[in-house]
């Protein structure tokens, strides 16, 4: 029988708030190291330095390759045997900004393959150097073509976020566990998870598809 109790959804309400701070945080910063090393890695598959080149691609292709809830535990609890020592916040934001930096990669690939090949060309009449090259020019007119895919990890990354439960980090999921195992009741905790990862990540999702199609407009491009 179905026994859903509101006075319980109000008495959990603030815990899992609190969590939800927590997800967000972990996500965010994730994200930024995915962004970062994304672009690191597909300049990098880019370099005329072929072992480099190698590494790179081979070091991508096994991230992607291999489950996220696996390197979460990886970093976590191998990370310890080579003396890294990591709070499980800081092992989850750094096992999720890696595995999400392998797919960034490709997307920036992607959008640094769509810059015109006359934008190159323009770069090495005028005797610009790599950095400048990347850093004025190309990246600049990538980042546009790439936003769609960039913004699809974002909410993939929030949506990930339940499996740093593995490890103990306080977010959504691991909160409601708590409560659940605590107070013998799952329905309400496990419900009320969905519907703020609902109440989170299509408002994103819709504002990310705006600011797309104004990104699109402003180069002239149709929107999707």
């Amino acid at each position: 029988m179905f026994d859903w109790r509101w006075e319980f959804v109000w008495q959990i309400l603030p815990r899992l708030l609190e969590a939800t701070g927590n997800t967000l945080l972990a996500a965010g910063f994730g994200y930024v190291i995915a962004l970062v090393l994304g672009l690191v890695f597909a300049l990098a598959q880019r370099s005329h330095f072929k072992p480099l080149t190698f590494a790179t691609r081979e070091t991508v292709e096994f991230i992607r390759s291999t489950p996220l809830v696996l390197q979460i535990f990886f970093v976590f609890y191998v990370g310890p045997q080579f003396g890294i020592m990591l709070s499980p916040w800081t092992a989850g934001m750094i096992a999720i900004g890696l595995h999400y930096a392998s797919y960034l990669s490709e997307v920036y690939r992607a959008g640094i393959d769509s810059v015109p090949k006359g934008q190159w060309e323009a770069a090495m009449s005028l005797s610009l150097g790599p950095v400048r090259t990347y850093s004025k020019i190309i990246i600049p007119q990538a980042i546009p073509t790439a936003f769609a895919g960039m913004g699809n990890y974002l909410v993939g990354i929030f949506k990930d976020t339940p499996m740093l439960s593995v490890i103990g980090v306080a977010e959504l999921m691991h909160t409601a566990n708590s409560i659940g195992s605590e107070y013998y009741r799952f329905l309400e905790p496990y419900t009320m998870v969905g519907i703020i990862f609902l109440l989170i990540s299509l408002p994103t999702a819709s504002l990310l598809r705006r600011t797309e199609d104004r990104i699109r407009k402003k180069i002239g491009l149709r929107s999707r």
